[in-house]
């Protein structure tokens, strides 16, 4: 399989919205090649490329997206030649559900928002609930020490703010600092 600088699939993509990904490299122009992109995952997916010059352009409509079950898919990136057939890329990529389709009460934030959100509650209510351990008959409650909350609070608190980073297009690794040496 050859490796090539650039991906041409997305990490990510919506069902319900037009897909639509070109690939062209030289090695393979689509006057001598035919492309597919196969996916496979929650449910099998083939497209065929259609020709556009000397690139392959992979498309579907939103109406056909709109059936895609939602997952982690694995995919492949295949050319055919009259005598070869070669896998020129693969890789994984999350179809999201469909907007449009999802249910009322739909909650869509992150696994870290959701843990932040409760340990900020818990944290909220137990400033008026002092005590750390009681019995009720023969069963007995154990309390998070607060100590050890505010250290989980804060370590979501830095996941939340990584994953909204990436989201608006900074680098997860914070702030770049030029460096110059020489």
């Amino acid at each position: 399989m050859e490796r090539f600088d650039s991906r041409c699939i997305p990490e990510k993509a919506q069902a319900g919205l037009d897909f639509s990904v070109c690939f062209n490299n030289r090695a393979y122009p689509a006057t001598e090649w035919s492309a597919k992109l196969l996916f496979r995952g929650p449910a099998p997916i083939d497209i065929v490329a259609v020709p556009v010059g000397s690139a392959q352009t992979f498309t579907a409509a939103s109406t056909v997206t709109a059936t895609w079950l939602p997952g982690l898919y694995w995919y492949s990136v295949r050319v055919q030649s009259a005598t070869e057939t070669r896998e020129v890329e693969n890789g994984q990529i999350e179809f999201l559900p469909d907007f449009a389709s999802l249910p009322a009460g739909y909650d869509g934030r992150t696994v870290n928002e959701i843990a932040y959100d409760a340990i900020s509650a818990v944290v909220a209510n137990r400033a008026t609930q002092d005590q750390q351990r009681y019995t009720i008959g023969d069963r007995e409650l154990w309390r998070t020490p607060m100590g050890d909350l505010l250290k989980l609070k804060a370590s979501y608190s830095a996941a939340v703010r990584r994953e909204r980073a990436v989201k608006n297009g900074h680098s997860r690794f914070g702030r770049v600092i030029p460096v110059r040496f020489g």
